[in-house]
């Protein structure tokens, strides 16, 4: 008997120990993270945002129903080069100075960002897409600097800007596939306004290029990017970062002859479909080759829509979904936008979260999910959303601290949001909707206080009646500014 109780011990300590391996925490595993970037989408385009909408958005309500979608996300600004910079960098982009963008990258040299910090991981990192962060500008027939391969991304395929800022052409790596020597004329729509339709300023553009091709290239470089990641794993895993960030549906309207009156929403509508459809190629690509389980899939887009009354009364389509404004203002219709997280196996499906949340807060998230520690001098105004995906995250407590953001065509406006209420420190828009500011009247209040959850429209000033909220908000916002972080 003797004997066999060691061996009998062995046994029975081996499987215990099987059985523990078998069921270890899968979590640790890291996930490959698709980011896809819409340009110009508006909250009410997709459906599963807007029951009304006149745009069918199959693949964008794919994703809702899979995941989490987000009822009260923000860019860090209205407008497309602030609201990429925060989203890279975890950094309130009135922080710096973002009109350098058009010569100069805004992005310091070191600075982390959510690429160098999966890089830093273990992940590869790819960019297709829209940068407008800009480059080190010495001529296009030069090397440009500064731009996604010189801020954590292994590779790069896109463009410096939209599809309507000259010059126009492709870039890969750091170098452009073709210089734009030749040269294209203006143009624009009859039936809408100067900035809507198939509007482009004339400038330089590449030889062979038509701005028509721009999006379908992009989707083509992006499933590249994916099969190159799976014939990379068959020698062992390494999840990947793919940001894929298309021109569209930004100026210049362009849907293929496929997507042309599909939509109850003009020509705006159908190029909206068409980024549906080429957001549906990429998730195709992920369940061919089995990595939909193993994906973390954020959806949004980058600021609020160019799509004025005007247009809502003329087709009946709400492209912000009933927020007030619209692309480049302080109001709701131009930060607050569609954000939705698939994660199988993490974040449960059809769920929805009003948590305060912004782009910048990716890093901390990011950083959360790899067990990493942010340094302290990166991602100063990100906070980890994580608990809010895992369901751990009481509804009643903000998982963030205030958002200060600045309006996208004033300067001096800037804006607060803390719990139910909002406050901007000036009159008017802020941005593309008339009048974008205003001169108060005597006896007039000089900024706009809402209250969003009694008054989510924001139809009703209230500065006049709550001069201790005000006070309240103007001091947070001021310490905000003075610390320079948030977090």
């Amino acid at each position: 008997m003797k004997s066999t109780l060691p061996l009998l011990t062995v046994l029975l300590l081996a499987t215990l120990a099987a059985l523990h391996a078998s069921a270890g925490p899968k979590a640790a595993v890291k996930p490959n993270i698709l980011i896809l970037l819409a340009d110009d989408m508006g909250y009410g385009d997709p459906g599963c945002y807007n029951p009304q909408s006149k745009i069918p958005t199959p693949h964008i309500d794919r994703l809702a129903r899979e995941g989490m979608r987000f009822t009260d996300a923000h860019a860090p600004g209205p407008l497309c080069h602030p609201s990429r910079f925060g989203l890279m960098t975890g950094q309130y982009p009135f922080r710096i100075n973002i009109s350098r963008w058009p010569k100069q990258p805004l992005i310091d040299e070191g600075q982390m960002t959510i690429a160098s910090l999966l890089r830093s991981q273990g992940y590869r990192t790819a960019m297709v897409g829209k940068w407008h962060l800009g480059f080190q500008e010495n001529g296009y027939d030069k090397p440009l600097p500064g731009g996604p391969v010189a801020c954590g991304f292994e590779t790069y395929f896109g463009l410096r800007a939209s599809t309507d800022i000259p010059p126009y052409f492709f870039i890969r790596g750091d170098r452009a596939v073709a210089p734009p020597t030749d040269h294209i004329g203006a143009h624009h729509s009859q039936g809408w306004s100067p900035i809507q339709g198939e509007f482009w300023r004339e400038g330089g553009i590449a030889p062979g290029m038509t701005l028509k091709e721009v999006l379908p290239r992009l989707t083509e470089e992006a499933l590249q990017v994916i099969e190159t990641q799976v014939r990379a794993n068959q020698d062992g895993r390494k999840p990947f970062l793919l940001y894929f960030a298309p021109t569209a549906p930004h100026t210049p309207w362009l849907p293929s002859a496929e997507f042309v009156g599909k939509s109850g929403a003009g020509m705006y509508g159908d190029f909206t479909m068409m980024v549906d459809a080429e957001i549906g190629r990429i998730l195709a690509v992920l369940d061919k080759n089995g990595l939909t389980e193993d994906t973390l899939v954020i959806f949004t887009s980058d600021n609020g829509p160019a799509w004025y009354e005007s247009d809502v009364e003329r087709l009946g389509h709400a492209s912000t979904g009933g927020w007030r404004g619209m692309k480049s203002d302080a109001w709701e219709g131009g930060h607050r936008m569609p954000f939705i997280v698939r994660w199988p196996g993490r974040v449960k499906a059809g769920t929805v979260s009003d948590q305060t949340i912004c782009f910048t807060d990716l890093l901390a998230t990011f950083a959360e999910i790899c067990g990493a520690t942010l340094p302290n001098d990166a991602g100063p105004d990100s906070f980890s959303f994580l608990p809010v995906l895992e369901g751990a995250q009481p509804a009643d407590k903000p998982i963030r601290a205030p958002i200060v953001m600045q309006a996208g065509s004033v300067a001096s406006m800037m804006t607060i949001r803390s719990g139910d209420w909002k406050l901007i420190n000036g009159l008017g828009s802020g941005g593309f909707t008339k009048p974008s500011s205003i001169k108060p009247k005597p006896g007039e209040p000089e900024m706009q206080l809402y209250n969003l959850r009694t008054d989510p429209a924001e139809t009703t000033n209230l500065a006049s009646k709550h001069p201790d909220k005000i006070k309240e908000l103007l001091s947070a916002m001021q310490s905000n500014v003075e610390r320079g972080r948030s977090r």
